[in-house]
């Protein structure tokens, strides 16, 4: 048994952080926390930092590590649902599905017509991932179903069954959608940018289910905006919950509130695994997943 403070307002300001980590052994995070080298500092008697998310950009782990704090995450138990996710952005985008749900609420569908809001098809086209971890391999797994090749670019490519590796360039300017899925580091910060959209095919989509700030919102609304692609879905946003605002007025554009993991199965999942890596190491045992 132990005692556990819970903030249960929102975001937790940095400032509230440093000064409630104080004397605690133990700290349960989310993707929301700055956990720097000044919350380690106040957090003299941390043993463990566990964060349910499977990215951890957000930590500063070497200083963690120099006071000897063990950092765990939640890998595998949320592939499922955000590769899941991932192919519900592909299918609403190129499909308009959220456009037509937006035009039929406002009263503006008439009735049948055969050239009335034609989407795009995926069988034959390339679906290219960038990024082939766990949730990039996930998605392509599901792309057989759908008819769609694969082509992947990741920093530790290599071959697979799952699709055709190739350099990012390349996939770029001939994939029919980009799908990121790649972690988020000073090498991927703004990835996608003006010169990477505007090797992409003028009739491409892309998705981004990793982190916000891979993608370059600006670049991206200029290249909607000037129909350098022909369209973009995202679960992720470069300062959430902001996002840029003229991603908001565009059609041709998918905006989910960061729904990756969000089924009750797969967070109740992560936060139990979370759980278990704070007592395991609280307990002198080592954890169940560490980073």
């Amino acid at each position: 048994m132990c005692d556990a403070e819970v903030y249960e307002h929102g975001d937790l300001p940095h400032d509230d952080l440093v000064t409630r980590v104080r004397r605690k052994q133990g700290l349960l995070s989310v993707v929301t926390d700055a956990l720097d080298r000044a919350v380690f500092e106040a957090g003299s008697d941390l043993k463990v930092v566990s964060t349910i998310a499977v990215g951890y950009n957000n930590i500063d782990v070497a200083a963690a590590r120099e006071r000897g704090i063990t950092v765990t995450n939640t890998p595998d138990v949320l592939t499922e649902a955000a590769a899941d996710l991932t192919w519900a952005l592909i299918l609403s985008m190129t499909r308009r599905i959220v456009e037509g749900d937006r035009l039929t609420r406002r009263g503006g569908w008439k009735g049948f017509a055969l050239d009335f809001m034609l989407g795009t098809d995926l069988r034959d086209k390339q679906l290219g991932i960038v990024g082939f971890g766990r949730i990039g391999r996930a998605v392509a797994a599901r792309a057989a179903a759908f008819g769609m090749r694969v082509a992947f670019s990741s920093r530790t490519a290599r071959a697979s069954t799952l699709g055709e590796v190739m350099p990012l360039d390349r996939l770029l300017s001939t994939s029919d959608v980009v799908s990121l899925h790649c972690p988020l580091t000073t090498e991927t910060k703004h990835l996608i940018n003006q010169t990477t959209l505007a090797r992409m095919k003028r009739s491409a989509y892309l998705v981004n289910a990793s982190r916000g700030p891979v993608v370059d919102e600006a670049a991206l609304v200029w290249a909607l905006e000037n129909h350098l692609i022909a369209g973009a879905a995202l679960d992720v946003y470069e300062r959430e919950p902001e996002i840029h605002k003229g991603l908001l007025s565009l059609e041709n554009v998918v905006l989910s509130p960061h729904l990756g993991s969000s089924t009750i199965e797969t967070r109740t999942t992560m936060i139990q695994l979370a759980v278990q890596n704070i007592v395991a190491v609280v307990s002198g045992q080592p954890p169940l997943t560490p980073i």
